[in-house]
């Protein structure tokens, strides 16, 4: 990780001056935007490498953000959230945010949430081309071109169901905990926090509908993938 550039959202600007000021600290580039509108045109323009999305917003709020980013783009985001609401984190992980954050936060904490996103995104960009086609009943993989079909009909995934379907398939018929999955996909635990996995599970079944391969939960242990 050398000079990401961060795109910081957030209608308080002491938000933004103190989050930058970390963030800056430690190496990153950031540019910033107060609402949600400018803040869809900055991700459009600039390209950065992550945002960090706060979810009450002027204009545009938090989850039309998010929503409309992953609509066409697998930008990381981090969620920030001014309520401890199990709502607001599961939507926010619903709609495709990588992570979250409540506020007030520590800005050590907020970095090291950047840092650890960008970990888990990074490498497995940078080594999948070396990776092999993989095979389970009808569902078939190829890492390295990021594609799926199931029957020979091409699956359209977003980037953590893709690297969760690999993780699966990869470990075929042993079932792995929810935490498993957390450090082998996203590279770090939530903090205690393993909502997402189940979000993102229900989201492959049913983007998997048709498969021979079947994603079984295995209750109070994690979930496994078999053939039917």
């Amino acid at each position: 990780m050398v000079n990401e550039l961060i795109l910081l959202v957030d209608d308080e600007p002491h938000i933004i001056e103190l989050a930058g000021m970390y963030l800056k600290q430690d190496g990153f580039r950031v540019i910033s935007a107060v609402d949600g509108v400018v803040a869809l045109e900055k991700a459009e323009r600039e390209q950065p490498d992550l945002m960090v999305l706060d979810l009450m917003l002027p204009e545009l709020d938090g989850w039309d953000v998010c929503k409309q980013v992953r609509a066409t783009s697998d930008l990381p985001i981090l969620m920030l959230t001014a309520r401890d609401d199990d709502i607001d984190k599961i939507v926010g992980l619903e709609l495709g945010a990588d992570d979250y954050l409540t506020k007030p936060f520590n800005p050590r904490e907020l970095v090291a949430r950047v840092k650890a996103i960008l970990r888990r995104t990074v490498p497995r960009q940078a080594t999948v081309s070396d990776e092999k086609p993989l095979q389970i009943g009808n569902l078939w993989l190829d890492p390295a071109r990021r594609e799926v079909t199931v029957g020979g009909e091409p699956v359209d995934l977003r980037a953590k169901e893709f690297d969760l379907l690999v993780a699966l398939i990869e470990n075929e018929g042993i079932v792995l905990s929810r935490e498993k999955l957390l450090d082998i996909v996203w590279g770090f635990d939530f903090y205690g926090q393993t909502r997402t996995v189940d979000v993102h599970i229900a989201h492959l079944r049913h983007k998997l509908a048709g498969c021979t391969a079947e994603i079984e939960t295995v209750w109070g242990v994690g979930y496994k993938i078999t053939v039917e």
